[in-house]
């Protein structure tokens, strides 16, 4: 077995496309190991509006895998939406996750991991619910402003200074660190404007159908209020076609006029070098320990969180995978503050490990600002190719 330690930390790129996550080298251990591979268990219950059964000759921009022309004909009069969506153990399994086209993960507090889903191309040919939906991190809305002009960002709530009780309506630094202020980031993109933003906040500028509480999602059992968010992609592209961003904004600026697509390759699976890779968010938290099995067969990569295979509540239980795992190591302070944000610096530079075809490639990232994309490179410099997508 081969192990990983480090002293910053991390970020992982991966599910559908791509996984990616971030937390404290403290508290994290990453191995990855060299074993016989399992097969993946489970498949998707299509349940489509649309033919799927024509040939997938359109190439998605996020993660490079193939779909249908009726299904790109939807996505190109759309743009991409970012989603937050929680990962707390009692609020699992997530909806809608099997349907982004790429997921970053990190540790919000506590050694409790987020979700940012990127919803455009796999999205399109059904509903989807997404749930459940939590309040934004600065480093989500840096990772999500890479994503071209103004993309649709969805949460509910964020981490922010506002406090009505307070001196001046602004709560402390100690409190709340200036450098987690997520409200504070949306305003200084522009994107927090009121009903007519890109921005859309359950807790301030959407309602329903756009955003709607079930605490019966998983059972008859209530769920906690704060699990209960549930969105619909559908009322999220009709609420963002009516301020002004469909796949070119009010102004006739397209989404992706200085969006950066990654180059894509076709699998080409071997021999693993390494079938196993294994991550601890926290210690003592086995709630949150992540293990991605690769399958020579599918090539790909299935996901376990607290060692049970992670799956989708909203398409018949779907288990989660990835063509490509990414280990993005980011600079991490925290918790910073008295309300124990944390917080990654995933603007700037850094080492990466990249995991496809059941390889392991040493790799460094590159992110020049929030707004640009962040890019992988080999130790030879050269700019990575990811799998195409999960089909």
């Amino acid at each position: 077995m081969k192990s990983f330690f480090n002293k910053h930390l991390t970020l992982i790129l991966g599910f559908v496309g791509l996984f990616l996550v971030s937390t404290g080298v403290s508290m994290a251990a990453f191995t990855y190991l060299i074993k016989d591979p399992g097969s993946s268990s489970g498949t998707e219950t299509k349940r489509s509006r649309i033919d799927l059964s024509k040939p997938k000759t359109e190439i998605c921009p996020i993660n490079g895998a193939k779909f249908t022309k009726a299904e790109r004909d939807i996505w190109d009069t759309r743009r991409p939406t970012a989603v937050v969506i929680e990962n707390h153990k009692d609020a699992r399994p997530q909806s809608g996750l099997s349907k982004a086209d790429i997921v970053y993960e990190a540790v919000a507090e506590g050694g409790i991991t987020r979700f940012l889903g990127i919803f455009y191309c796999a999205g399109v040919a059904e509903e989807v619910k997404m749930a459940p939906i939590r309040s934004a991190r600065v480093y989500f809305v840096n990772l999500a402003a890479g994503y071209g002009s103004f993309p649709i960002f969805l949460h509910q709530g964020a981490a922010n200074r506002l406090c009505g009780d307070c001196p001046g309506g602004i709560k402390s630094t100690s409190q709340v660190a200036k450098e987690v202020d997520a409200y504070g980031l949306l305003d200084k993109l522009g994107w927090r404007n009121g009903q007519r933003g890109n921005d859309m906040d359950g807790g301030y500028n959407i309602g329903v159908p756009i955003v709607i509480r079930d605490q019966y999602r998983l059972s008859s059992e209530p769920a906690a209020w704060e699990h209960s968010v549930v969105a619909s992609l559908d009322a999220v592209y009709n609420e963002a076609k009516k301020r002004g961003f469909e796949f070119k904004d009010s102004d006739g600026v397209a989404w992706n006029e200085d969006f950066k697509v990654w180059q894509f390759s076709d699998d080409k699976p071997q021999t693993p070098t390494a079938s196993e890779i294994s991550f601890r968010f926290w210690d003592n938290w086995a709630d949150y320990d992540v293990i991605w099995s690769y399958d020579q067969g599918t090539n790909r990569y299935v996901r376990k969180n607290g060692g049970v295979v992670h799956v989708d509540q909203a398409f018949e239980k779907t288990p989660l995978v990835a063509k490509n795992v990414v280990i993005l190591f980011a600079k991490e302070k925290g918790p910073v503050d008295s309300e124990h944000h944390m917080y990654y610096e995933v603007v700037g530079k850094g080492d990466a490990l990249v995991f496809q075809n059941g390889q392991i490639i040493k790799a460094t990232w590159e992110k020049d600002s929030a707004t640009s994309r962040e890019v992988f490179f080999d130790e030879e410099g050269a700019e990575i190719s990811f799998i195409r997508g999960f089909h």
